[in-house]
């Protein structure tokens, strides 16, 4: 491409980004990136009614934990500021003048009880839904005396009633619209806030956007845009409409399929560079086939040209499976940095905060290939922390196993734990097998009765690796408590 690539990102604060919202940052920020272009961020809050408090804070924040950053927009500035709409009022209503002294447009002082009984005149002769231009050849004079009486007007653009607007789409080929289906819709609003339709336009020719990549749902409203770039005398960018997200049935990604604020997926333990992964994933491909990429892989290969048509499966189940595959590919370290947030938060109070990062690395090869959701941590490795284990006592009779067998396997076991100088692995190993043989019981019989003493569970991590992180102390003291709450177990043998 011959001019530098600018591509914006203007997400509405009407609530948190969720998921759909945040694959359309991705793909304006890695065609941004792929071109050497710039990235910039637009706060489109002209929807003074819906703006949610604290919306854009975690727009950003969402942006940022996924490791998209913006070269122009809140918090980095730029030459094309402000970059918040509320903040841009002025353009809009300047722009708005002057495509009425052209008479490309027309104040409109319908009430919204005339707009309503049109509606349902439209909907009872089933007729399309759209302005009737009931005021788009109101004479001016006439116009001041209902505006001078109170009534409240808005600004419409006067739409051309014949011909067509044909544009071309990056990803969809030519597009045709008959202007004749096109209303006479609102540009300003009587607040003086625009609608989207016209700030877009302003913005985006203010500010150069040369490539406009945004939902499926925006491709009906892309004519009326032209219309008001060629009557503003504006370059238009081009457009590429990026397929709709559909959950596991097909229908339109909902909560109930997984569309949730991008925020909740970092609260429930995904990794930021496999939602990147996943979600480039969702309408674009490398091959066909190639499904684990790298951020630098997905930047050096991606272009509209293999961006799909089709709706894309957001499919939960593919995203824990890679979100598994990125945790285990962490080195220890990093993946102990990782869970210390989810610990803090998931731990039983009782448990001192902060939790010591060099004890979690030496519990994180126990657990790292069993995590497939960060926030899985504290419930696999909380036998780990807490002083106290709480456990059906009916545990530490593992099969054919008695109550009596039972209390002499632990017994033993508290003996020779006791009298051992070096408590590892590879001691634990070398006392406790021999042990089975002593007491006439299988090794996994043995086992199972000191993992549910130990763990309060019966399926743990590998057992000498966890007694030798839990040390001594603690795993004499589980032994000798295990031994009390066996008087609560029924003597007989466990069921097969």
């Amino acid at each position: 491409m011959n001019d530098e690539v600018r591509v914006r990102y203007a997400p509405s604060p009407t609530g948190y980004p969720h998921v759909g919202n945040i694959r359309t940052a991705l793909f304006n920020w890695l065609f941004a990136r792929h071109h050497g272009g710039s990235f910039i961020i637009r706060i489109e809050d002209t929807d003074v009614a819906r703006t949610v408090e604290g919306a854009v804070e975690a727009i950003l924040d969402g942006l940022r934990w996924m490791g998209i950053d913006w070269d122009e927009g809140p918090e980095v500035g730029g030459n094309y500021g402000p970059y918040v709409q509320s903040q841009r009022l002025a353009k809009y209503q300047a722009a708005a003048k002057r495509l009425i002294d052209q008479g490309d447009a027309y104040y409109c002082y319908c009430t919204t009880e005339r707009l309503d009984e049109m509606r349902n005149e439209q909907t009872r002769l089933k007729q399309p839904p759209g302005y009737d231009r009931y005021c788009r050849d109101l004479s001016v004079p006439a116009g001041v005396l209902k505006w001078m009486s109170g009534l409240k007007r808005v600004v419409r653009f006067r739409t051309p009633f014949a011909n067509k607007t044909t544009f071309h789409d990056i990803i969809r080929g030519d597009v045709t619209f008959e202007n004749s289906t096109i209303d006479d819709f609102v540009i300003l609003k009587s607040d003086g806030y625009p609608t989207y339709h016209l700030a877009s336009v302003v913005d985006d020719h203010e500010m150069g956007i040369t490539h406009v990549l945004r939902a499926e749902e925006w491709l009906s409203s892309t004519p009326r845009h032209l219309l008001m770039y060629k009557a503003l005398g504006y370059k238009p960018p081009e457009f590429a409409h990026l397929p709709m997200l559909l959950g596991a049935d097909r229908s339109k990604l909902s909560k109930r399929h997984g569309s949730v604020s991008i925020i909740e997926y970092k609260e429930r333990g995904y990794l930021p560079e496999a939602m990147v992964n996943f979600l480039s994933l969702l309408g674009w491909s490398l091959d066909g086939k190639t499904e684990l990429l790298t951020v630098k892989d997905i930047i050096k290969n991606f272009s509209l040209s293999r961006v799909n048509q089709t709706g894309a499966i957001f499919n939960i189940e593919k995203l824990d499976w890679m979100n598994g595959i990125y945790i285990r590919d962490l080195k220890v370290d990093d993946f102990s940095r990782r869970v210390i947030p989810f610990l803090e938060k998931g731990l039983p109070e009782e448990v001192i905060r902060p939790v010591s990062l060099e004890y979690v690395k030496k519990i994180a090869p126990l657990v790292q290939e069993r995590v497939k959701k960060l926030n899985e941590i504290s419930e696999l490795t909380e036998f780990f922390f807490v002083d106290n284990l709480k456990y059906d006592s009916n545990i530490l009779v593992v099969k054919k196993m008695t109550r009596d067998l039972t209390r002499k396997v632990l017994e033993a076991s508290i003996s020779e734990l006791g009298e051992l100088p070096v408590f590892s692995e590879e001691s634990l190993e070398t006392v406790l097998r021999p042990l089975a043989d002593k007491l006439e019981v299988k090794t996994g019989q043995l086992f199972g009765t000191l993992r549910s003493a130990i763990t309060g569970r019966e399926v743990a991590p590998p057992l000498f690796q966890t007694m030798a992180v839990l040390g001594k102390e603690r795993c004499v003291k589980r032994l000798q408590e295990a031994l009390v709450l066996l008087d609560k177990v029924q003597d007989k043998l466990a069921e097969e």
